[in-house]
């Protein structure tokens, strides 16, 4: 019960990496925000945690719309009394080379993964700062946010980012109370890599076997994926450490391909 009675919203909670993390914090008794651009599949979420006894609310959210982060997180702290963890995990993915990437694109996956964390981090630091009692954000940063690889230009780019927001709320935050970190994975087998495997075999002219072993894993110590459960045990830890000497910090989870 590490989080228990803490509320925690956590954005593209309804599939993948923020929905593993939505359920290890409802088994820790975090009330759990479901906050996603598809409402039907926020709800049955919310639902599955419901039926374990979870406290769970879905909300309608695009992150990368002003409006709908903040009456999302307004509707939140009316119904809950206030947020105490953020996690910024919504993200989509592009694959091409910077030559062929169209402006749209490029400001598409900006929008969603830079605008969308600094977006719903400014409503929630609001209500953080509030309640005197603090609170924490977590950025779901990537081994992009170390590393570069080709095709994904805005990705990288983006996620560089997150770092440098993440170090700046850590600093601004300290004083309310609120810490701020990264998570950065590795390859994690979610719809989002899934469907990168087939696009990078096409661009790259090999076999998308070759795309998972020669490219995705490569540099891992043992070939294997980071899973979702791996992300939400750490998400778990970051959420329930108890003051500000972790903070500004990004954690890398990705089986050795990137050491610092």
């Amino acid at each position: 019960m590490r989080l228990k009675d803490k509320v925690a919203i956590v954005t593209g909670a309804a599939s993948g990496i923020g929905k593993d993390i939505a359920q290890t914090f409802a088994r820790e008794s975090a009330k759990v925000v479901i906050a996603d651009l598809n409402l039907d599949s926020a709800n049955a979420t919310a639902a599955e945690l419901q039926k374990s006894g979870a406290t769970a609310l879905a909300v309608t959210m695009d992150v990368s719309n002003e409006q709908q982060v903040n009456t999302g997180v307004a509707q939140v702290a009316d119904k809950f009394g206030g947020v105490d963890i953020l996690i910024s995990n919504a993200g989509i993915q592009h694959i091409d080379p910077v030559v062929d990437l169209s402006f749209e694109n490029w400001r598409k996956l900006i929008a969603i993964h830079l605008d969308g964390a600094f977006l719903t981090t400014r409503a929630c630091l609001k209500h953080m700062y509030r309640s005197g009692h603090g609170g924490t954000v977590i950025y779901m940063g990537s081994v992009h946010s170390k590393e570069a690889s080709p095709l994904k230009a805005p990705y990288v780019a983006a996620k560089h980012a997150l770092i440098g927001l993440c170090k700046v709320v850590a600093k601004e935050g300290a004083a309310h109370g609120v810490r701020a970190n990264v998570i950065c994975p590795g390859f994690v087998r979610t719809p989002l890599v899934e469907k990168q495997i087939p696009e990078q075999a096409k661009e790259l002219g090999i076999s998308e076997q070759e795309v998972i072993k020669n490219v995705m894993l490569k540099e891992t110590v043992d070939g294997e994926f980071t899973t979702t459960a791996d992300v939400a045990e750490v998400a778990l830890f970051l959420a329930a450490f108890p003051n500000n000497a972790l903070t500004g910090q990004s954690i890398v989870v990705s089986h050795g391909w990137f050491m610092q």
